[in-house]
C-alpha cells in the first residue's frame, strides 16, 4: 500500500499540502492526515478524493506516537510522500517569554520533527519523497523570534543534511523555506497579521503559492524551495556568506 503522511494537516500549510497533493499525486492509495484536532481532519477529509485517513494524534506525546509507530509496523505501507507541516511559533522576548512556550516550540519543532522523521524513514524507497517545513527564519538569528528562528535553523540543517545522506537511496528530502504566509500560525505567534512589521507585511506569501511551489521543487528533487523574491535574496545572500567563509577557514586550514 502507497500513502502519503502530512502532519499539522487540520490548518494553515498543512491542510493546503493535503487539499494540493490530493490533486497531483499519482501511485498512492491513502493520504494520512495527522493533527490533534480530529473534527478539522474529518472535515477535510470528505473533501478529499484519494481515500483518507484522519488520525488525531499529538506527535509531542511520547505514548500516542508509540502507538502510531505500531500501526506502521502492522501495515507496513510505502511511503511515497512524508510532508512535517507540524509547527509551532512564540515571537517575544526570550526573557519575557514562558518555559511552556520555549517548551512547546523545541518539542514540536524540533524533537517531534526529528522522531516522525526517523519513524517513517524505513518505510520510504527509491522515489520517496520527504517534505520538511523550515522557513526563512532559518537563515538569520532573530531577536524576539529567538527559539522559533533557531528550531527552524535546526530544521534546515537537518534535511540539508539528510538529502546529503540519501542521496544514494533515490529519496529527496526538500526544506520549504518561506517567509511570513498569511496563516494560522500568524495569530498565535504574533496575536494577528495586523501586528507584524511594514517589512513581514511587504513579503508575505500565499499559502497556496508557497505550497505549488514547494511541490513542483520536491518533484525537481530540489534540496531547498523558497518562494518569494525577498526571501530568495536573502537566501542567496547567507549562502554566499557561508561560502566566503569556508574558504577563508579552508585557506587558514592549510596555512596552519
Amino acid at each position: 500500500m502507497n500513502i502519503a503522511i502530512i502532519t499539522g494537516a487540520s490548518s494553515g500549510m498543512g491542510r493546503e499540502f493535503a487539499r494540493q497533493l490530493d490533486a497531483k499525486l499519482g501511485r498512492t492509495d491513502e493520504i494520512w492526515l495527522l493533527a490533534r484536532r480530529k473534527e478539522l481532519l474529518e472535515e477535510l477529509a470528505k473533501t478529499m478524493s484519494i481515500k483518507t485517513r484522519a488520525i488525531a494524534i499529538d506527535i509531542t506525546n511520547e505514548k500516542e506516537m508509540r502507538q502510531f509507530a505500531e500501526v506502521l509496523a502492522i501495515q507496513n505501507p510505502r511511503i511515497t510522500v512524508l510532508v512535517n507541516c507540524a509547527g509551532v511559533g512564540s515571537h517575544g522576548i526570550f526573557t519575557k517569554q514562558s518555559e511552556q512556550e520555549i517548551a512547546e516550540m523545541v518539542k514540536l519543532n524540533i524533537l517531534a520533527l526529528t522522531q516522525m522523521t526517523k519513524l517513517c524513514l524505513p518505510y520510504m524507497h527509491k522515489g520517496s519523497k520527504m517534505i520538511q517545513l523550515a522557513s526563512g527564519a532559518a537563515f538569520v538569528p532573530q531577536a524576539a523570534f529567538a527559539v522559533y528562528a533557531a528550531s527552524k535553523s535546526y530544521v534546515y540543517s537537518l534535511s540539508r543534511a539528510l538529502s546529503g545522506e540519501l542521496k544514494g537511496s533515490g529519496i529527496s528530502v526538500t526544506a520549504v523555506c518561506p517567509g511570513p504566509v498569511n496563516t494560522p500560525f500568524l495569530e498565535h505567534a504574533y496575536g494577528g497579521a495586523a501586528k507584524l512589521s511594514g517589512l513581514k507585511k511587504l513579503t508575505m506569501a500565499k499559502t497556496e503559492c508557497v505550497v505549488a511551489k514547494a511541490i513542483e521543487d520536491c518533484k525537481r528533487n530540489k534540496t531547498v524551495s523558497v518562494c518569494g523574491l525577498p526571501v530568495k535574496v536573502l537566501y542567496l545572500t547567507t549562502q554566499s556568506v557561508q561560502n566566503v567563509m569556508q574558504k577563508v577557514m579552508a585557506c587558514n586550514s592549510r596555512a596552519d
